[in-house]
C-alpha cells in the first residue's frame, strides 16, 4: 500500500469523503518511554499513568465526556428552534464510523486528557462539511504564522506528517483548547494539574499490591524462648522455619492458614502502626485531589471522607452545573462559529439543560418563577427561559 501525503494541486484526485489522516494514522503509534520518580508531564506518559493506569483519572475522564456527549443539543437562530437542521443531521451521523456520541465524547475526553481537541471537516468544497472527524492531540502540531497565530497543522505519526493549511478563509481544522497562562497554541488539561495526585496515588496501589504478594508486613512476629527463656535456634532449625513460614503463610493464598508451632515458640500478634493508616488516607486524599481536578464531586465516585455536599442530588446538580454544561457550552460555541463559515445561516448550537433530569428541579422553579411574573411580557419571559422569539414579536 503506497501512501501519497504530499497530493499536487493539479492533479485530479477522485473525490472520496475520508480523513486526511486515515493514511498517516496507520503507519504506526508514538510511545514514550521513561522511569522517574515523578511521573513525565508529556501526553504520552500521562495519559498511559492517568488515564489507563489510574482507576480514579479513567473514570473521572469518562464521567465528564460521557455526561457531555450525551447532552441534547439545541439549533436555533432569533427566530426559531429547529428540530431538522442541516447541521444537526450532519452531528447526528459526522461520519462513517461515529454518531454524534461518540465524535462528542473523543472530543471531550481529548480536551480533558490534553487540553486539546481537534476536528477536521472533509469534502467542504461547498456548503456543510460531508463529514467530521476527531483527531488526536498528541499527534497535532501547531505551526505558528509570522504573525504568530497558527498558519498551519501538522498531524505527525511516526516519520509521515500531513499538513493541514488553515491560512484561507475557511480552515478545515477546529481547535478547541482550554486556557493555558503560558502556552499561546496549547491548552493546559486537568491531568497535568492532577499528575501528582495521580502519581500519589499509582505508588500507594503498588505498595499495597506488593504487600499483597510478598507478605512484606507479617501480621505477627514468631518469638523463640529456649530452656529457661534463653537460647536461641541453630542454623539448621532457623532456616527450616523460614522455609515453612514462605510456603506455608505467607502470600494472599495461604491467608487464614492456620499455624502450628513447636515447643519454645511462641506467636505474637501486630497490627498496622499509625503510620500504615495515615498511608491509606495519603491515597484517598489523591483520590480526592484527583477527582477535583476534573470537576467531579468525589462523593459521585465513592471517595470516602468528602463531607462538601448535603446529599447526593446536590452535587450530580453541581458537577452538570459546574462542569459539565460549561464544557459543552464552550464547545459548541466553537462549533457554531466554525460551521457558520462554511454555510452562513445564523444559526447557534448550544445544550439544552432542560433536558437533564439532574436539573429538573431547578428548571422547575425558574419556569414557575418566571411564568408568575406579571409584570414581564410574553416575549420577555421567552427570552429569559432562552426560548426565541415568537413569529410577530421582537
Amino acid at each position: 500500500m503506497v501512501f501519497n501525503l504530499f497530493r499536487s494541486a493539479d492533479r485530479e484526485v477522485p473525490q472520496a469523503k475520508a480523513s486526511a489522516t486515515g493514511r498517516v494514522a496507520a503507519m504506526g503509534a508514538m510511545g514514550n518511554g521513561g522511569r522517574v520518580a515523578w511521573t513525565p508531564r508529556d501526553t504520552a506518559s500521562l495519559t498511559r499513568n492517568g488515564f489507563a493506569g489510574n482507576p480514579v483519572g479513567f473514570r473521572a475522564v469518562k464521567m465528564v465526556a460521557e455526561a457531555a456527549a450525551a447532552l441534547p443539543l439545541m439549533c436555533q437562530d432569533r427566530k426559531r428552534r429547529y428540530d431538522l437542521h442541516p447541521v444537526l443531521s450532519l452531528l447526528d451521523k459526522p461520519n462513517a464510523g461515529q454518531g454524534r456520541g461518540a465524535l462528542f465524547e473523543a472530543l471531550y475526553a481529548q480536551l480533558l486528557l490534553t487540553g486539546d481537541g481537534y476536528l477536521e471537516a472533509v469534502g467542504s468544497e461547498a456548503g456543510l462539511p460531508g463529514e467530521i472527524h476527531c483527531l488526536r492531540s498528541d499527534r497535532m502540531r501547531v505551526v505558528p504564522g509570522a504573525d504568530g497565530w497558527p498558519a498551519a497543522y501538522d498531524y505527525v505519526v511516526g516519520a509521515k506528517t500531513h499538513r493541514f493549511d488553515v491560512s484561507g478563509a475557511q480552515a478545515t481544522i477546529l481547535h478547541i483548547k482550554s486556557f493555558h497562562p503560558q502556552d499561546d497554541h496549547y491548552g493546559l488539561s486537568p491531568m497535568q494539574a492532577a499528575a501528582s495526585a495521580m502519581d500519589v496515588h499509582n505508588a500507594a496501589t503498588r505498595w499495597s499490591k506488593a504487600l499483597l504478594d510478598n507478605a512484606a508486613r507479617p501480621s505477627g512476629a514468631i518469638v523463640y524462648s529456649g530452656a529457661d527463656g534463653a537460647g536461641g535456634l541453630s542454623p539448621d532449625q532457623f532456616e527450616r522455619l523460614q522455609v515453612e513460614m514462605e510456603s506455608y503463610h505467607q502470600g494472599a493464598r495461604n491467608a487464614g492458614r492456620p499455624m502450628l508451632l513447636e515447643g519454645g515458640l511462641d506467636w505474637k500478634p501486630m497490627g498496622f502502626s499509625p503510620s500504615d493508616m495515615e498511608f491509606q488516607k495519603t491515597k484517598e486524599a489523591a483520590a480526592r485531589e484527583i477527582a477535583l481536578a476534573f470537576g467531579v464531586p468525589p462523593m459521585l465516585m465513592g471517595i470516602p471522607g468528602d463531607a462538601t455536599y448535603a446529599n447526593y442530588a446536590e452535587a450530580h446538580r453541581a458537577f452538570y452545573r459546574l462542569t459539565v454544561l460549561p464544557l459543552a457550552r464552550k464547545v459548541c460555541q466553537a462549533l457554531s462559529v466554525w460551521m457558520d463559515g462554511f454555510d452562513p445561516g445564523g444559526v447557534w448550537l448550544s445544550p439544552d439543560p432542560d433536558g437533564v433530569p439532574a436539573l429538573a428541579a431547578e428548571r422547575d422553579a425558574l419556569w414557575a418563577r418566571v411564568g408568575a411574573a406579571e409584570f414581564l411580557s410574553r416575549a420577555e419571559k421567552r427570552s429569559l427561559l432562552g426560548l426565541p422569539a415568537e413569529d410577530g414579536t421582537a
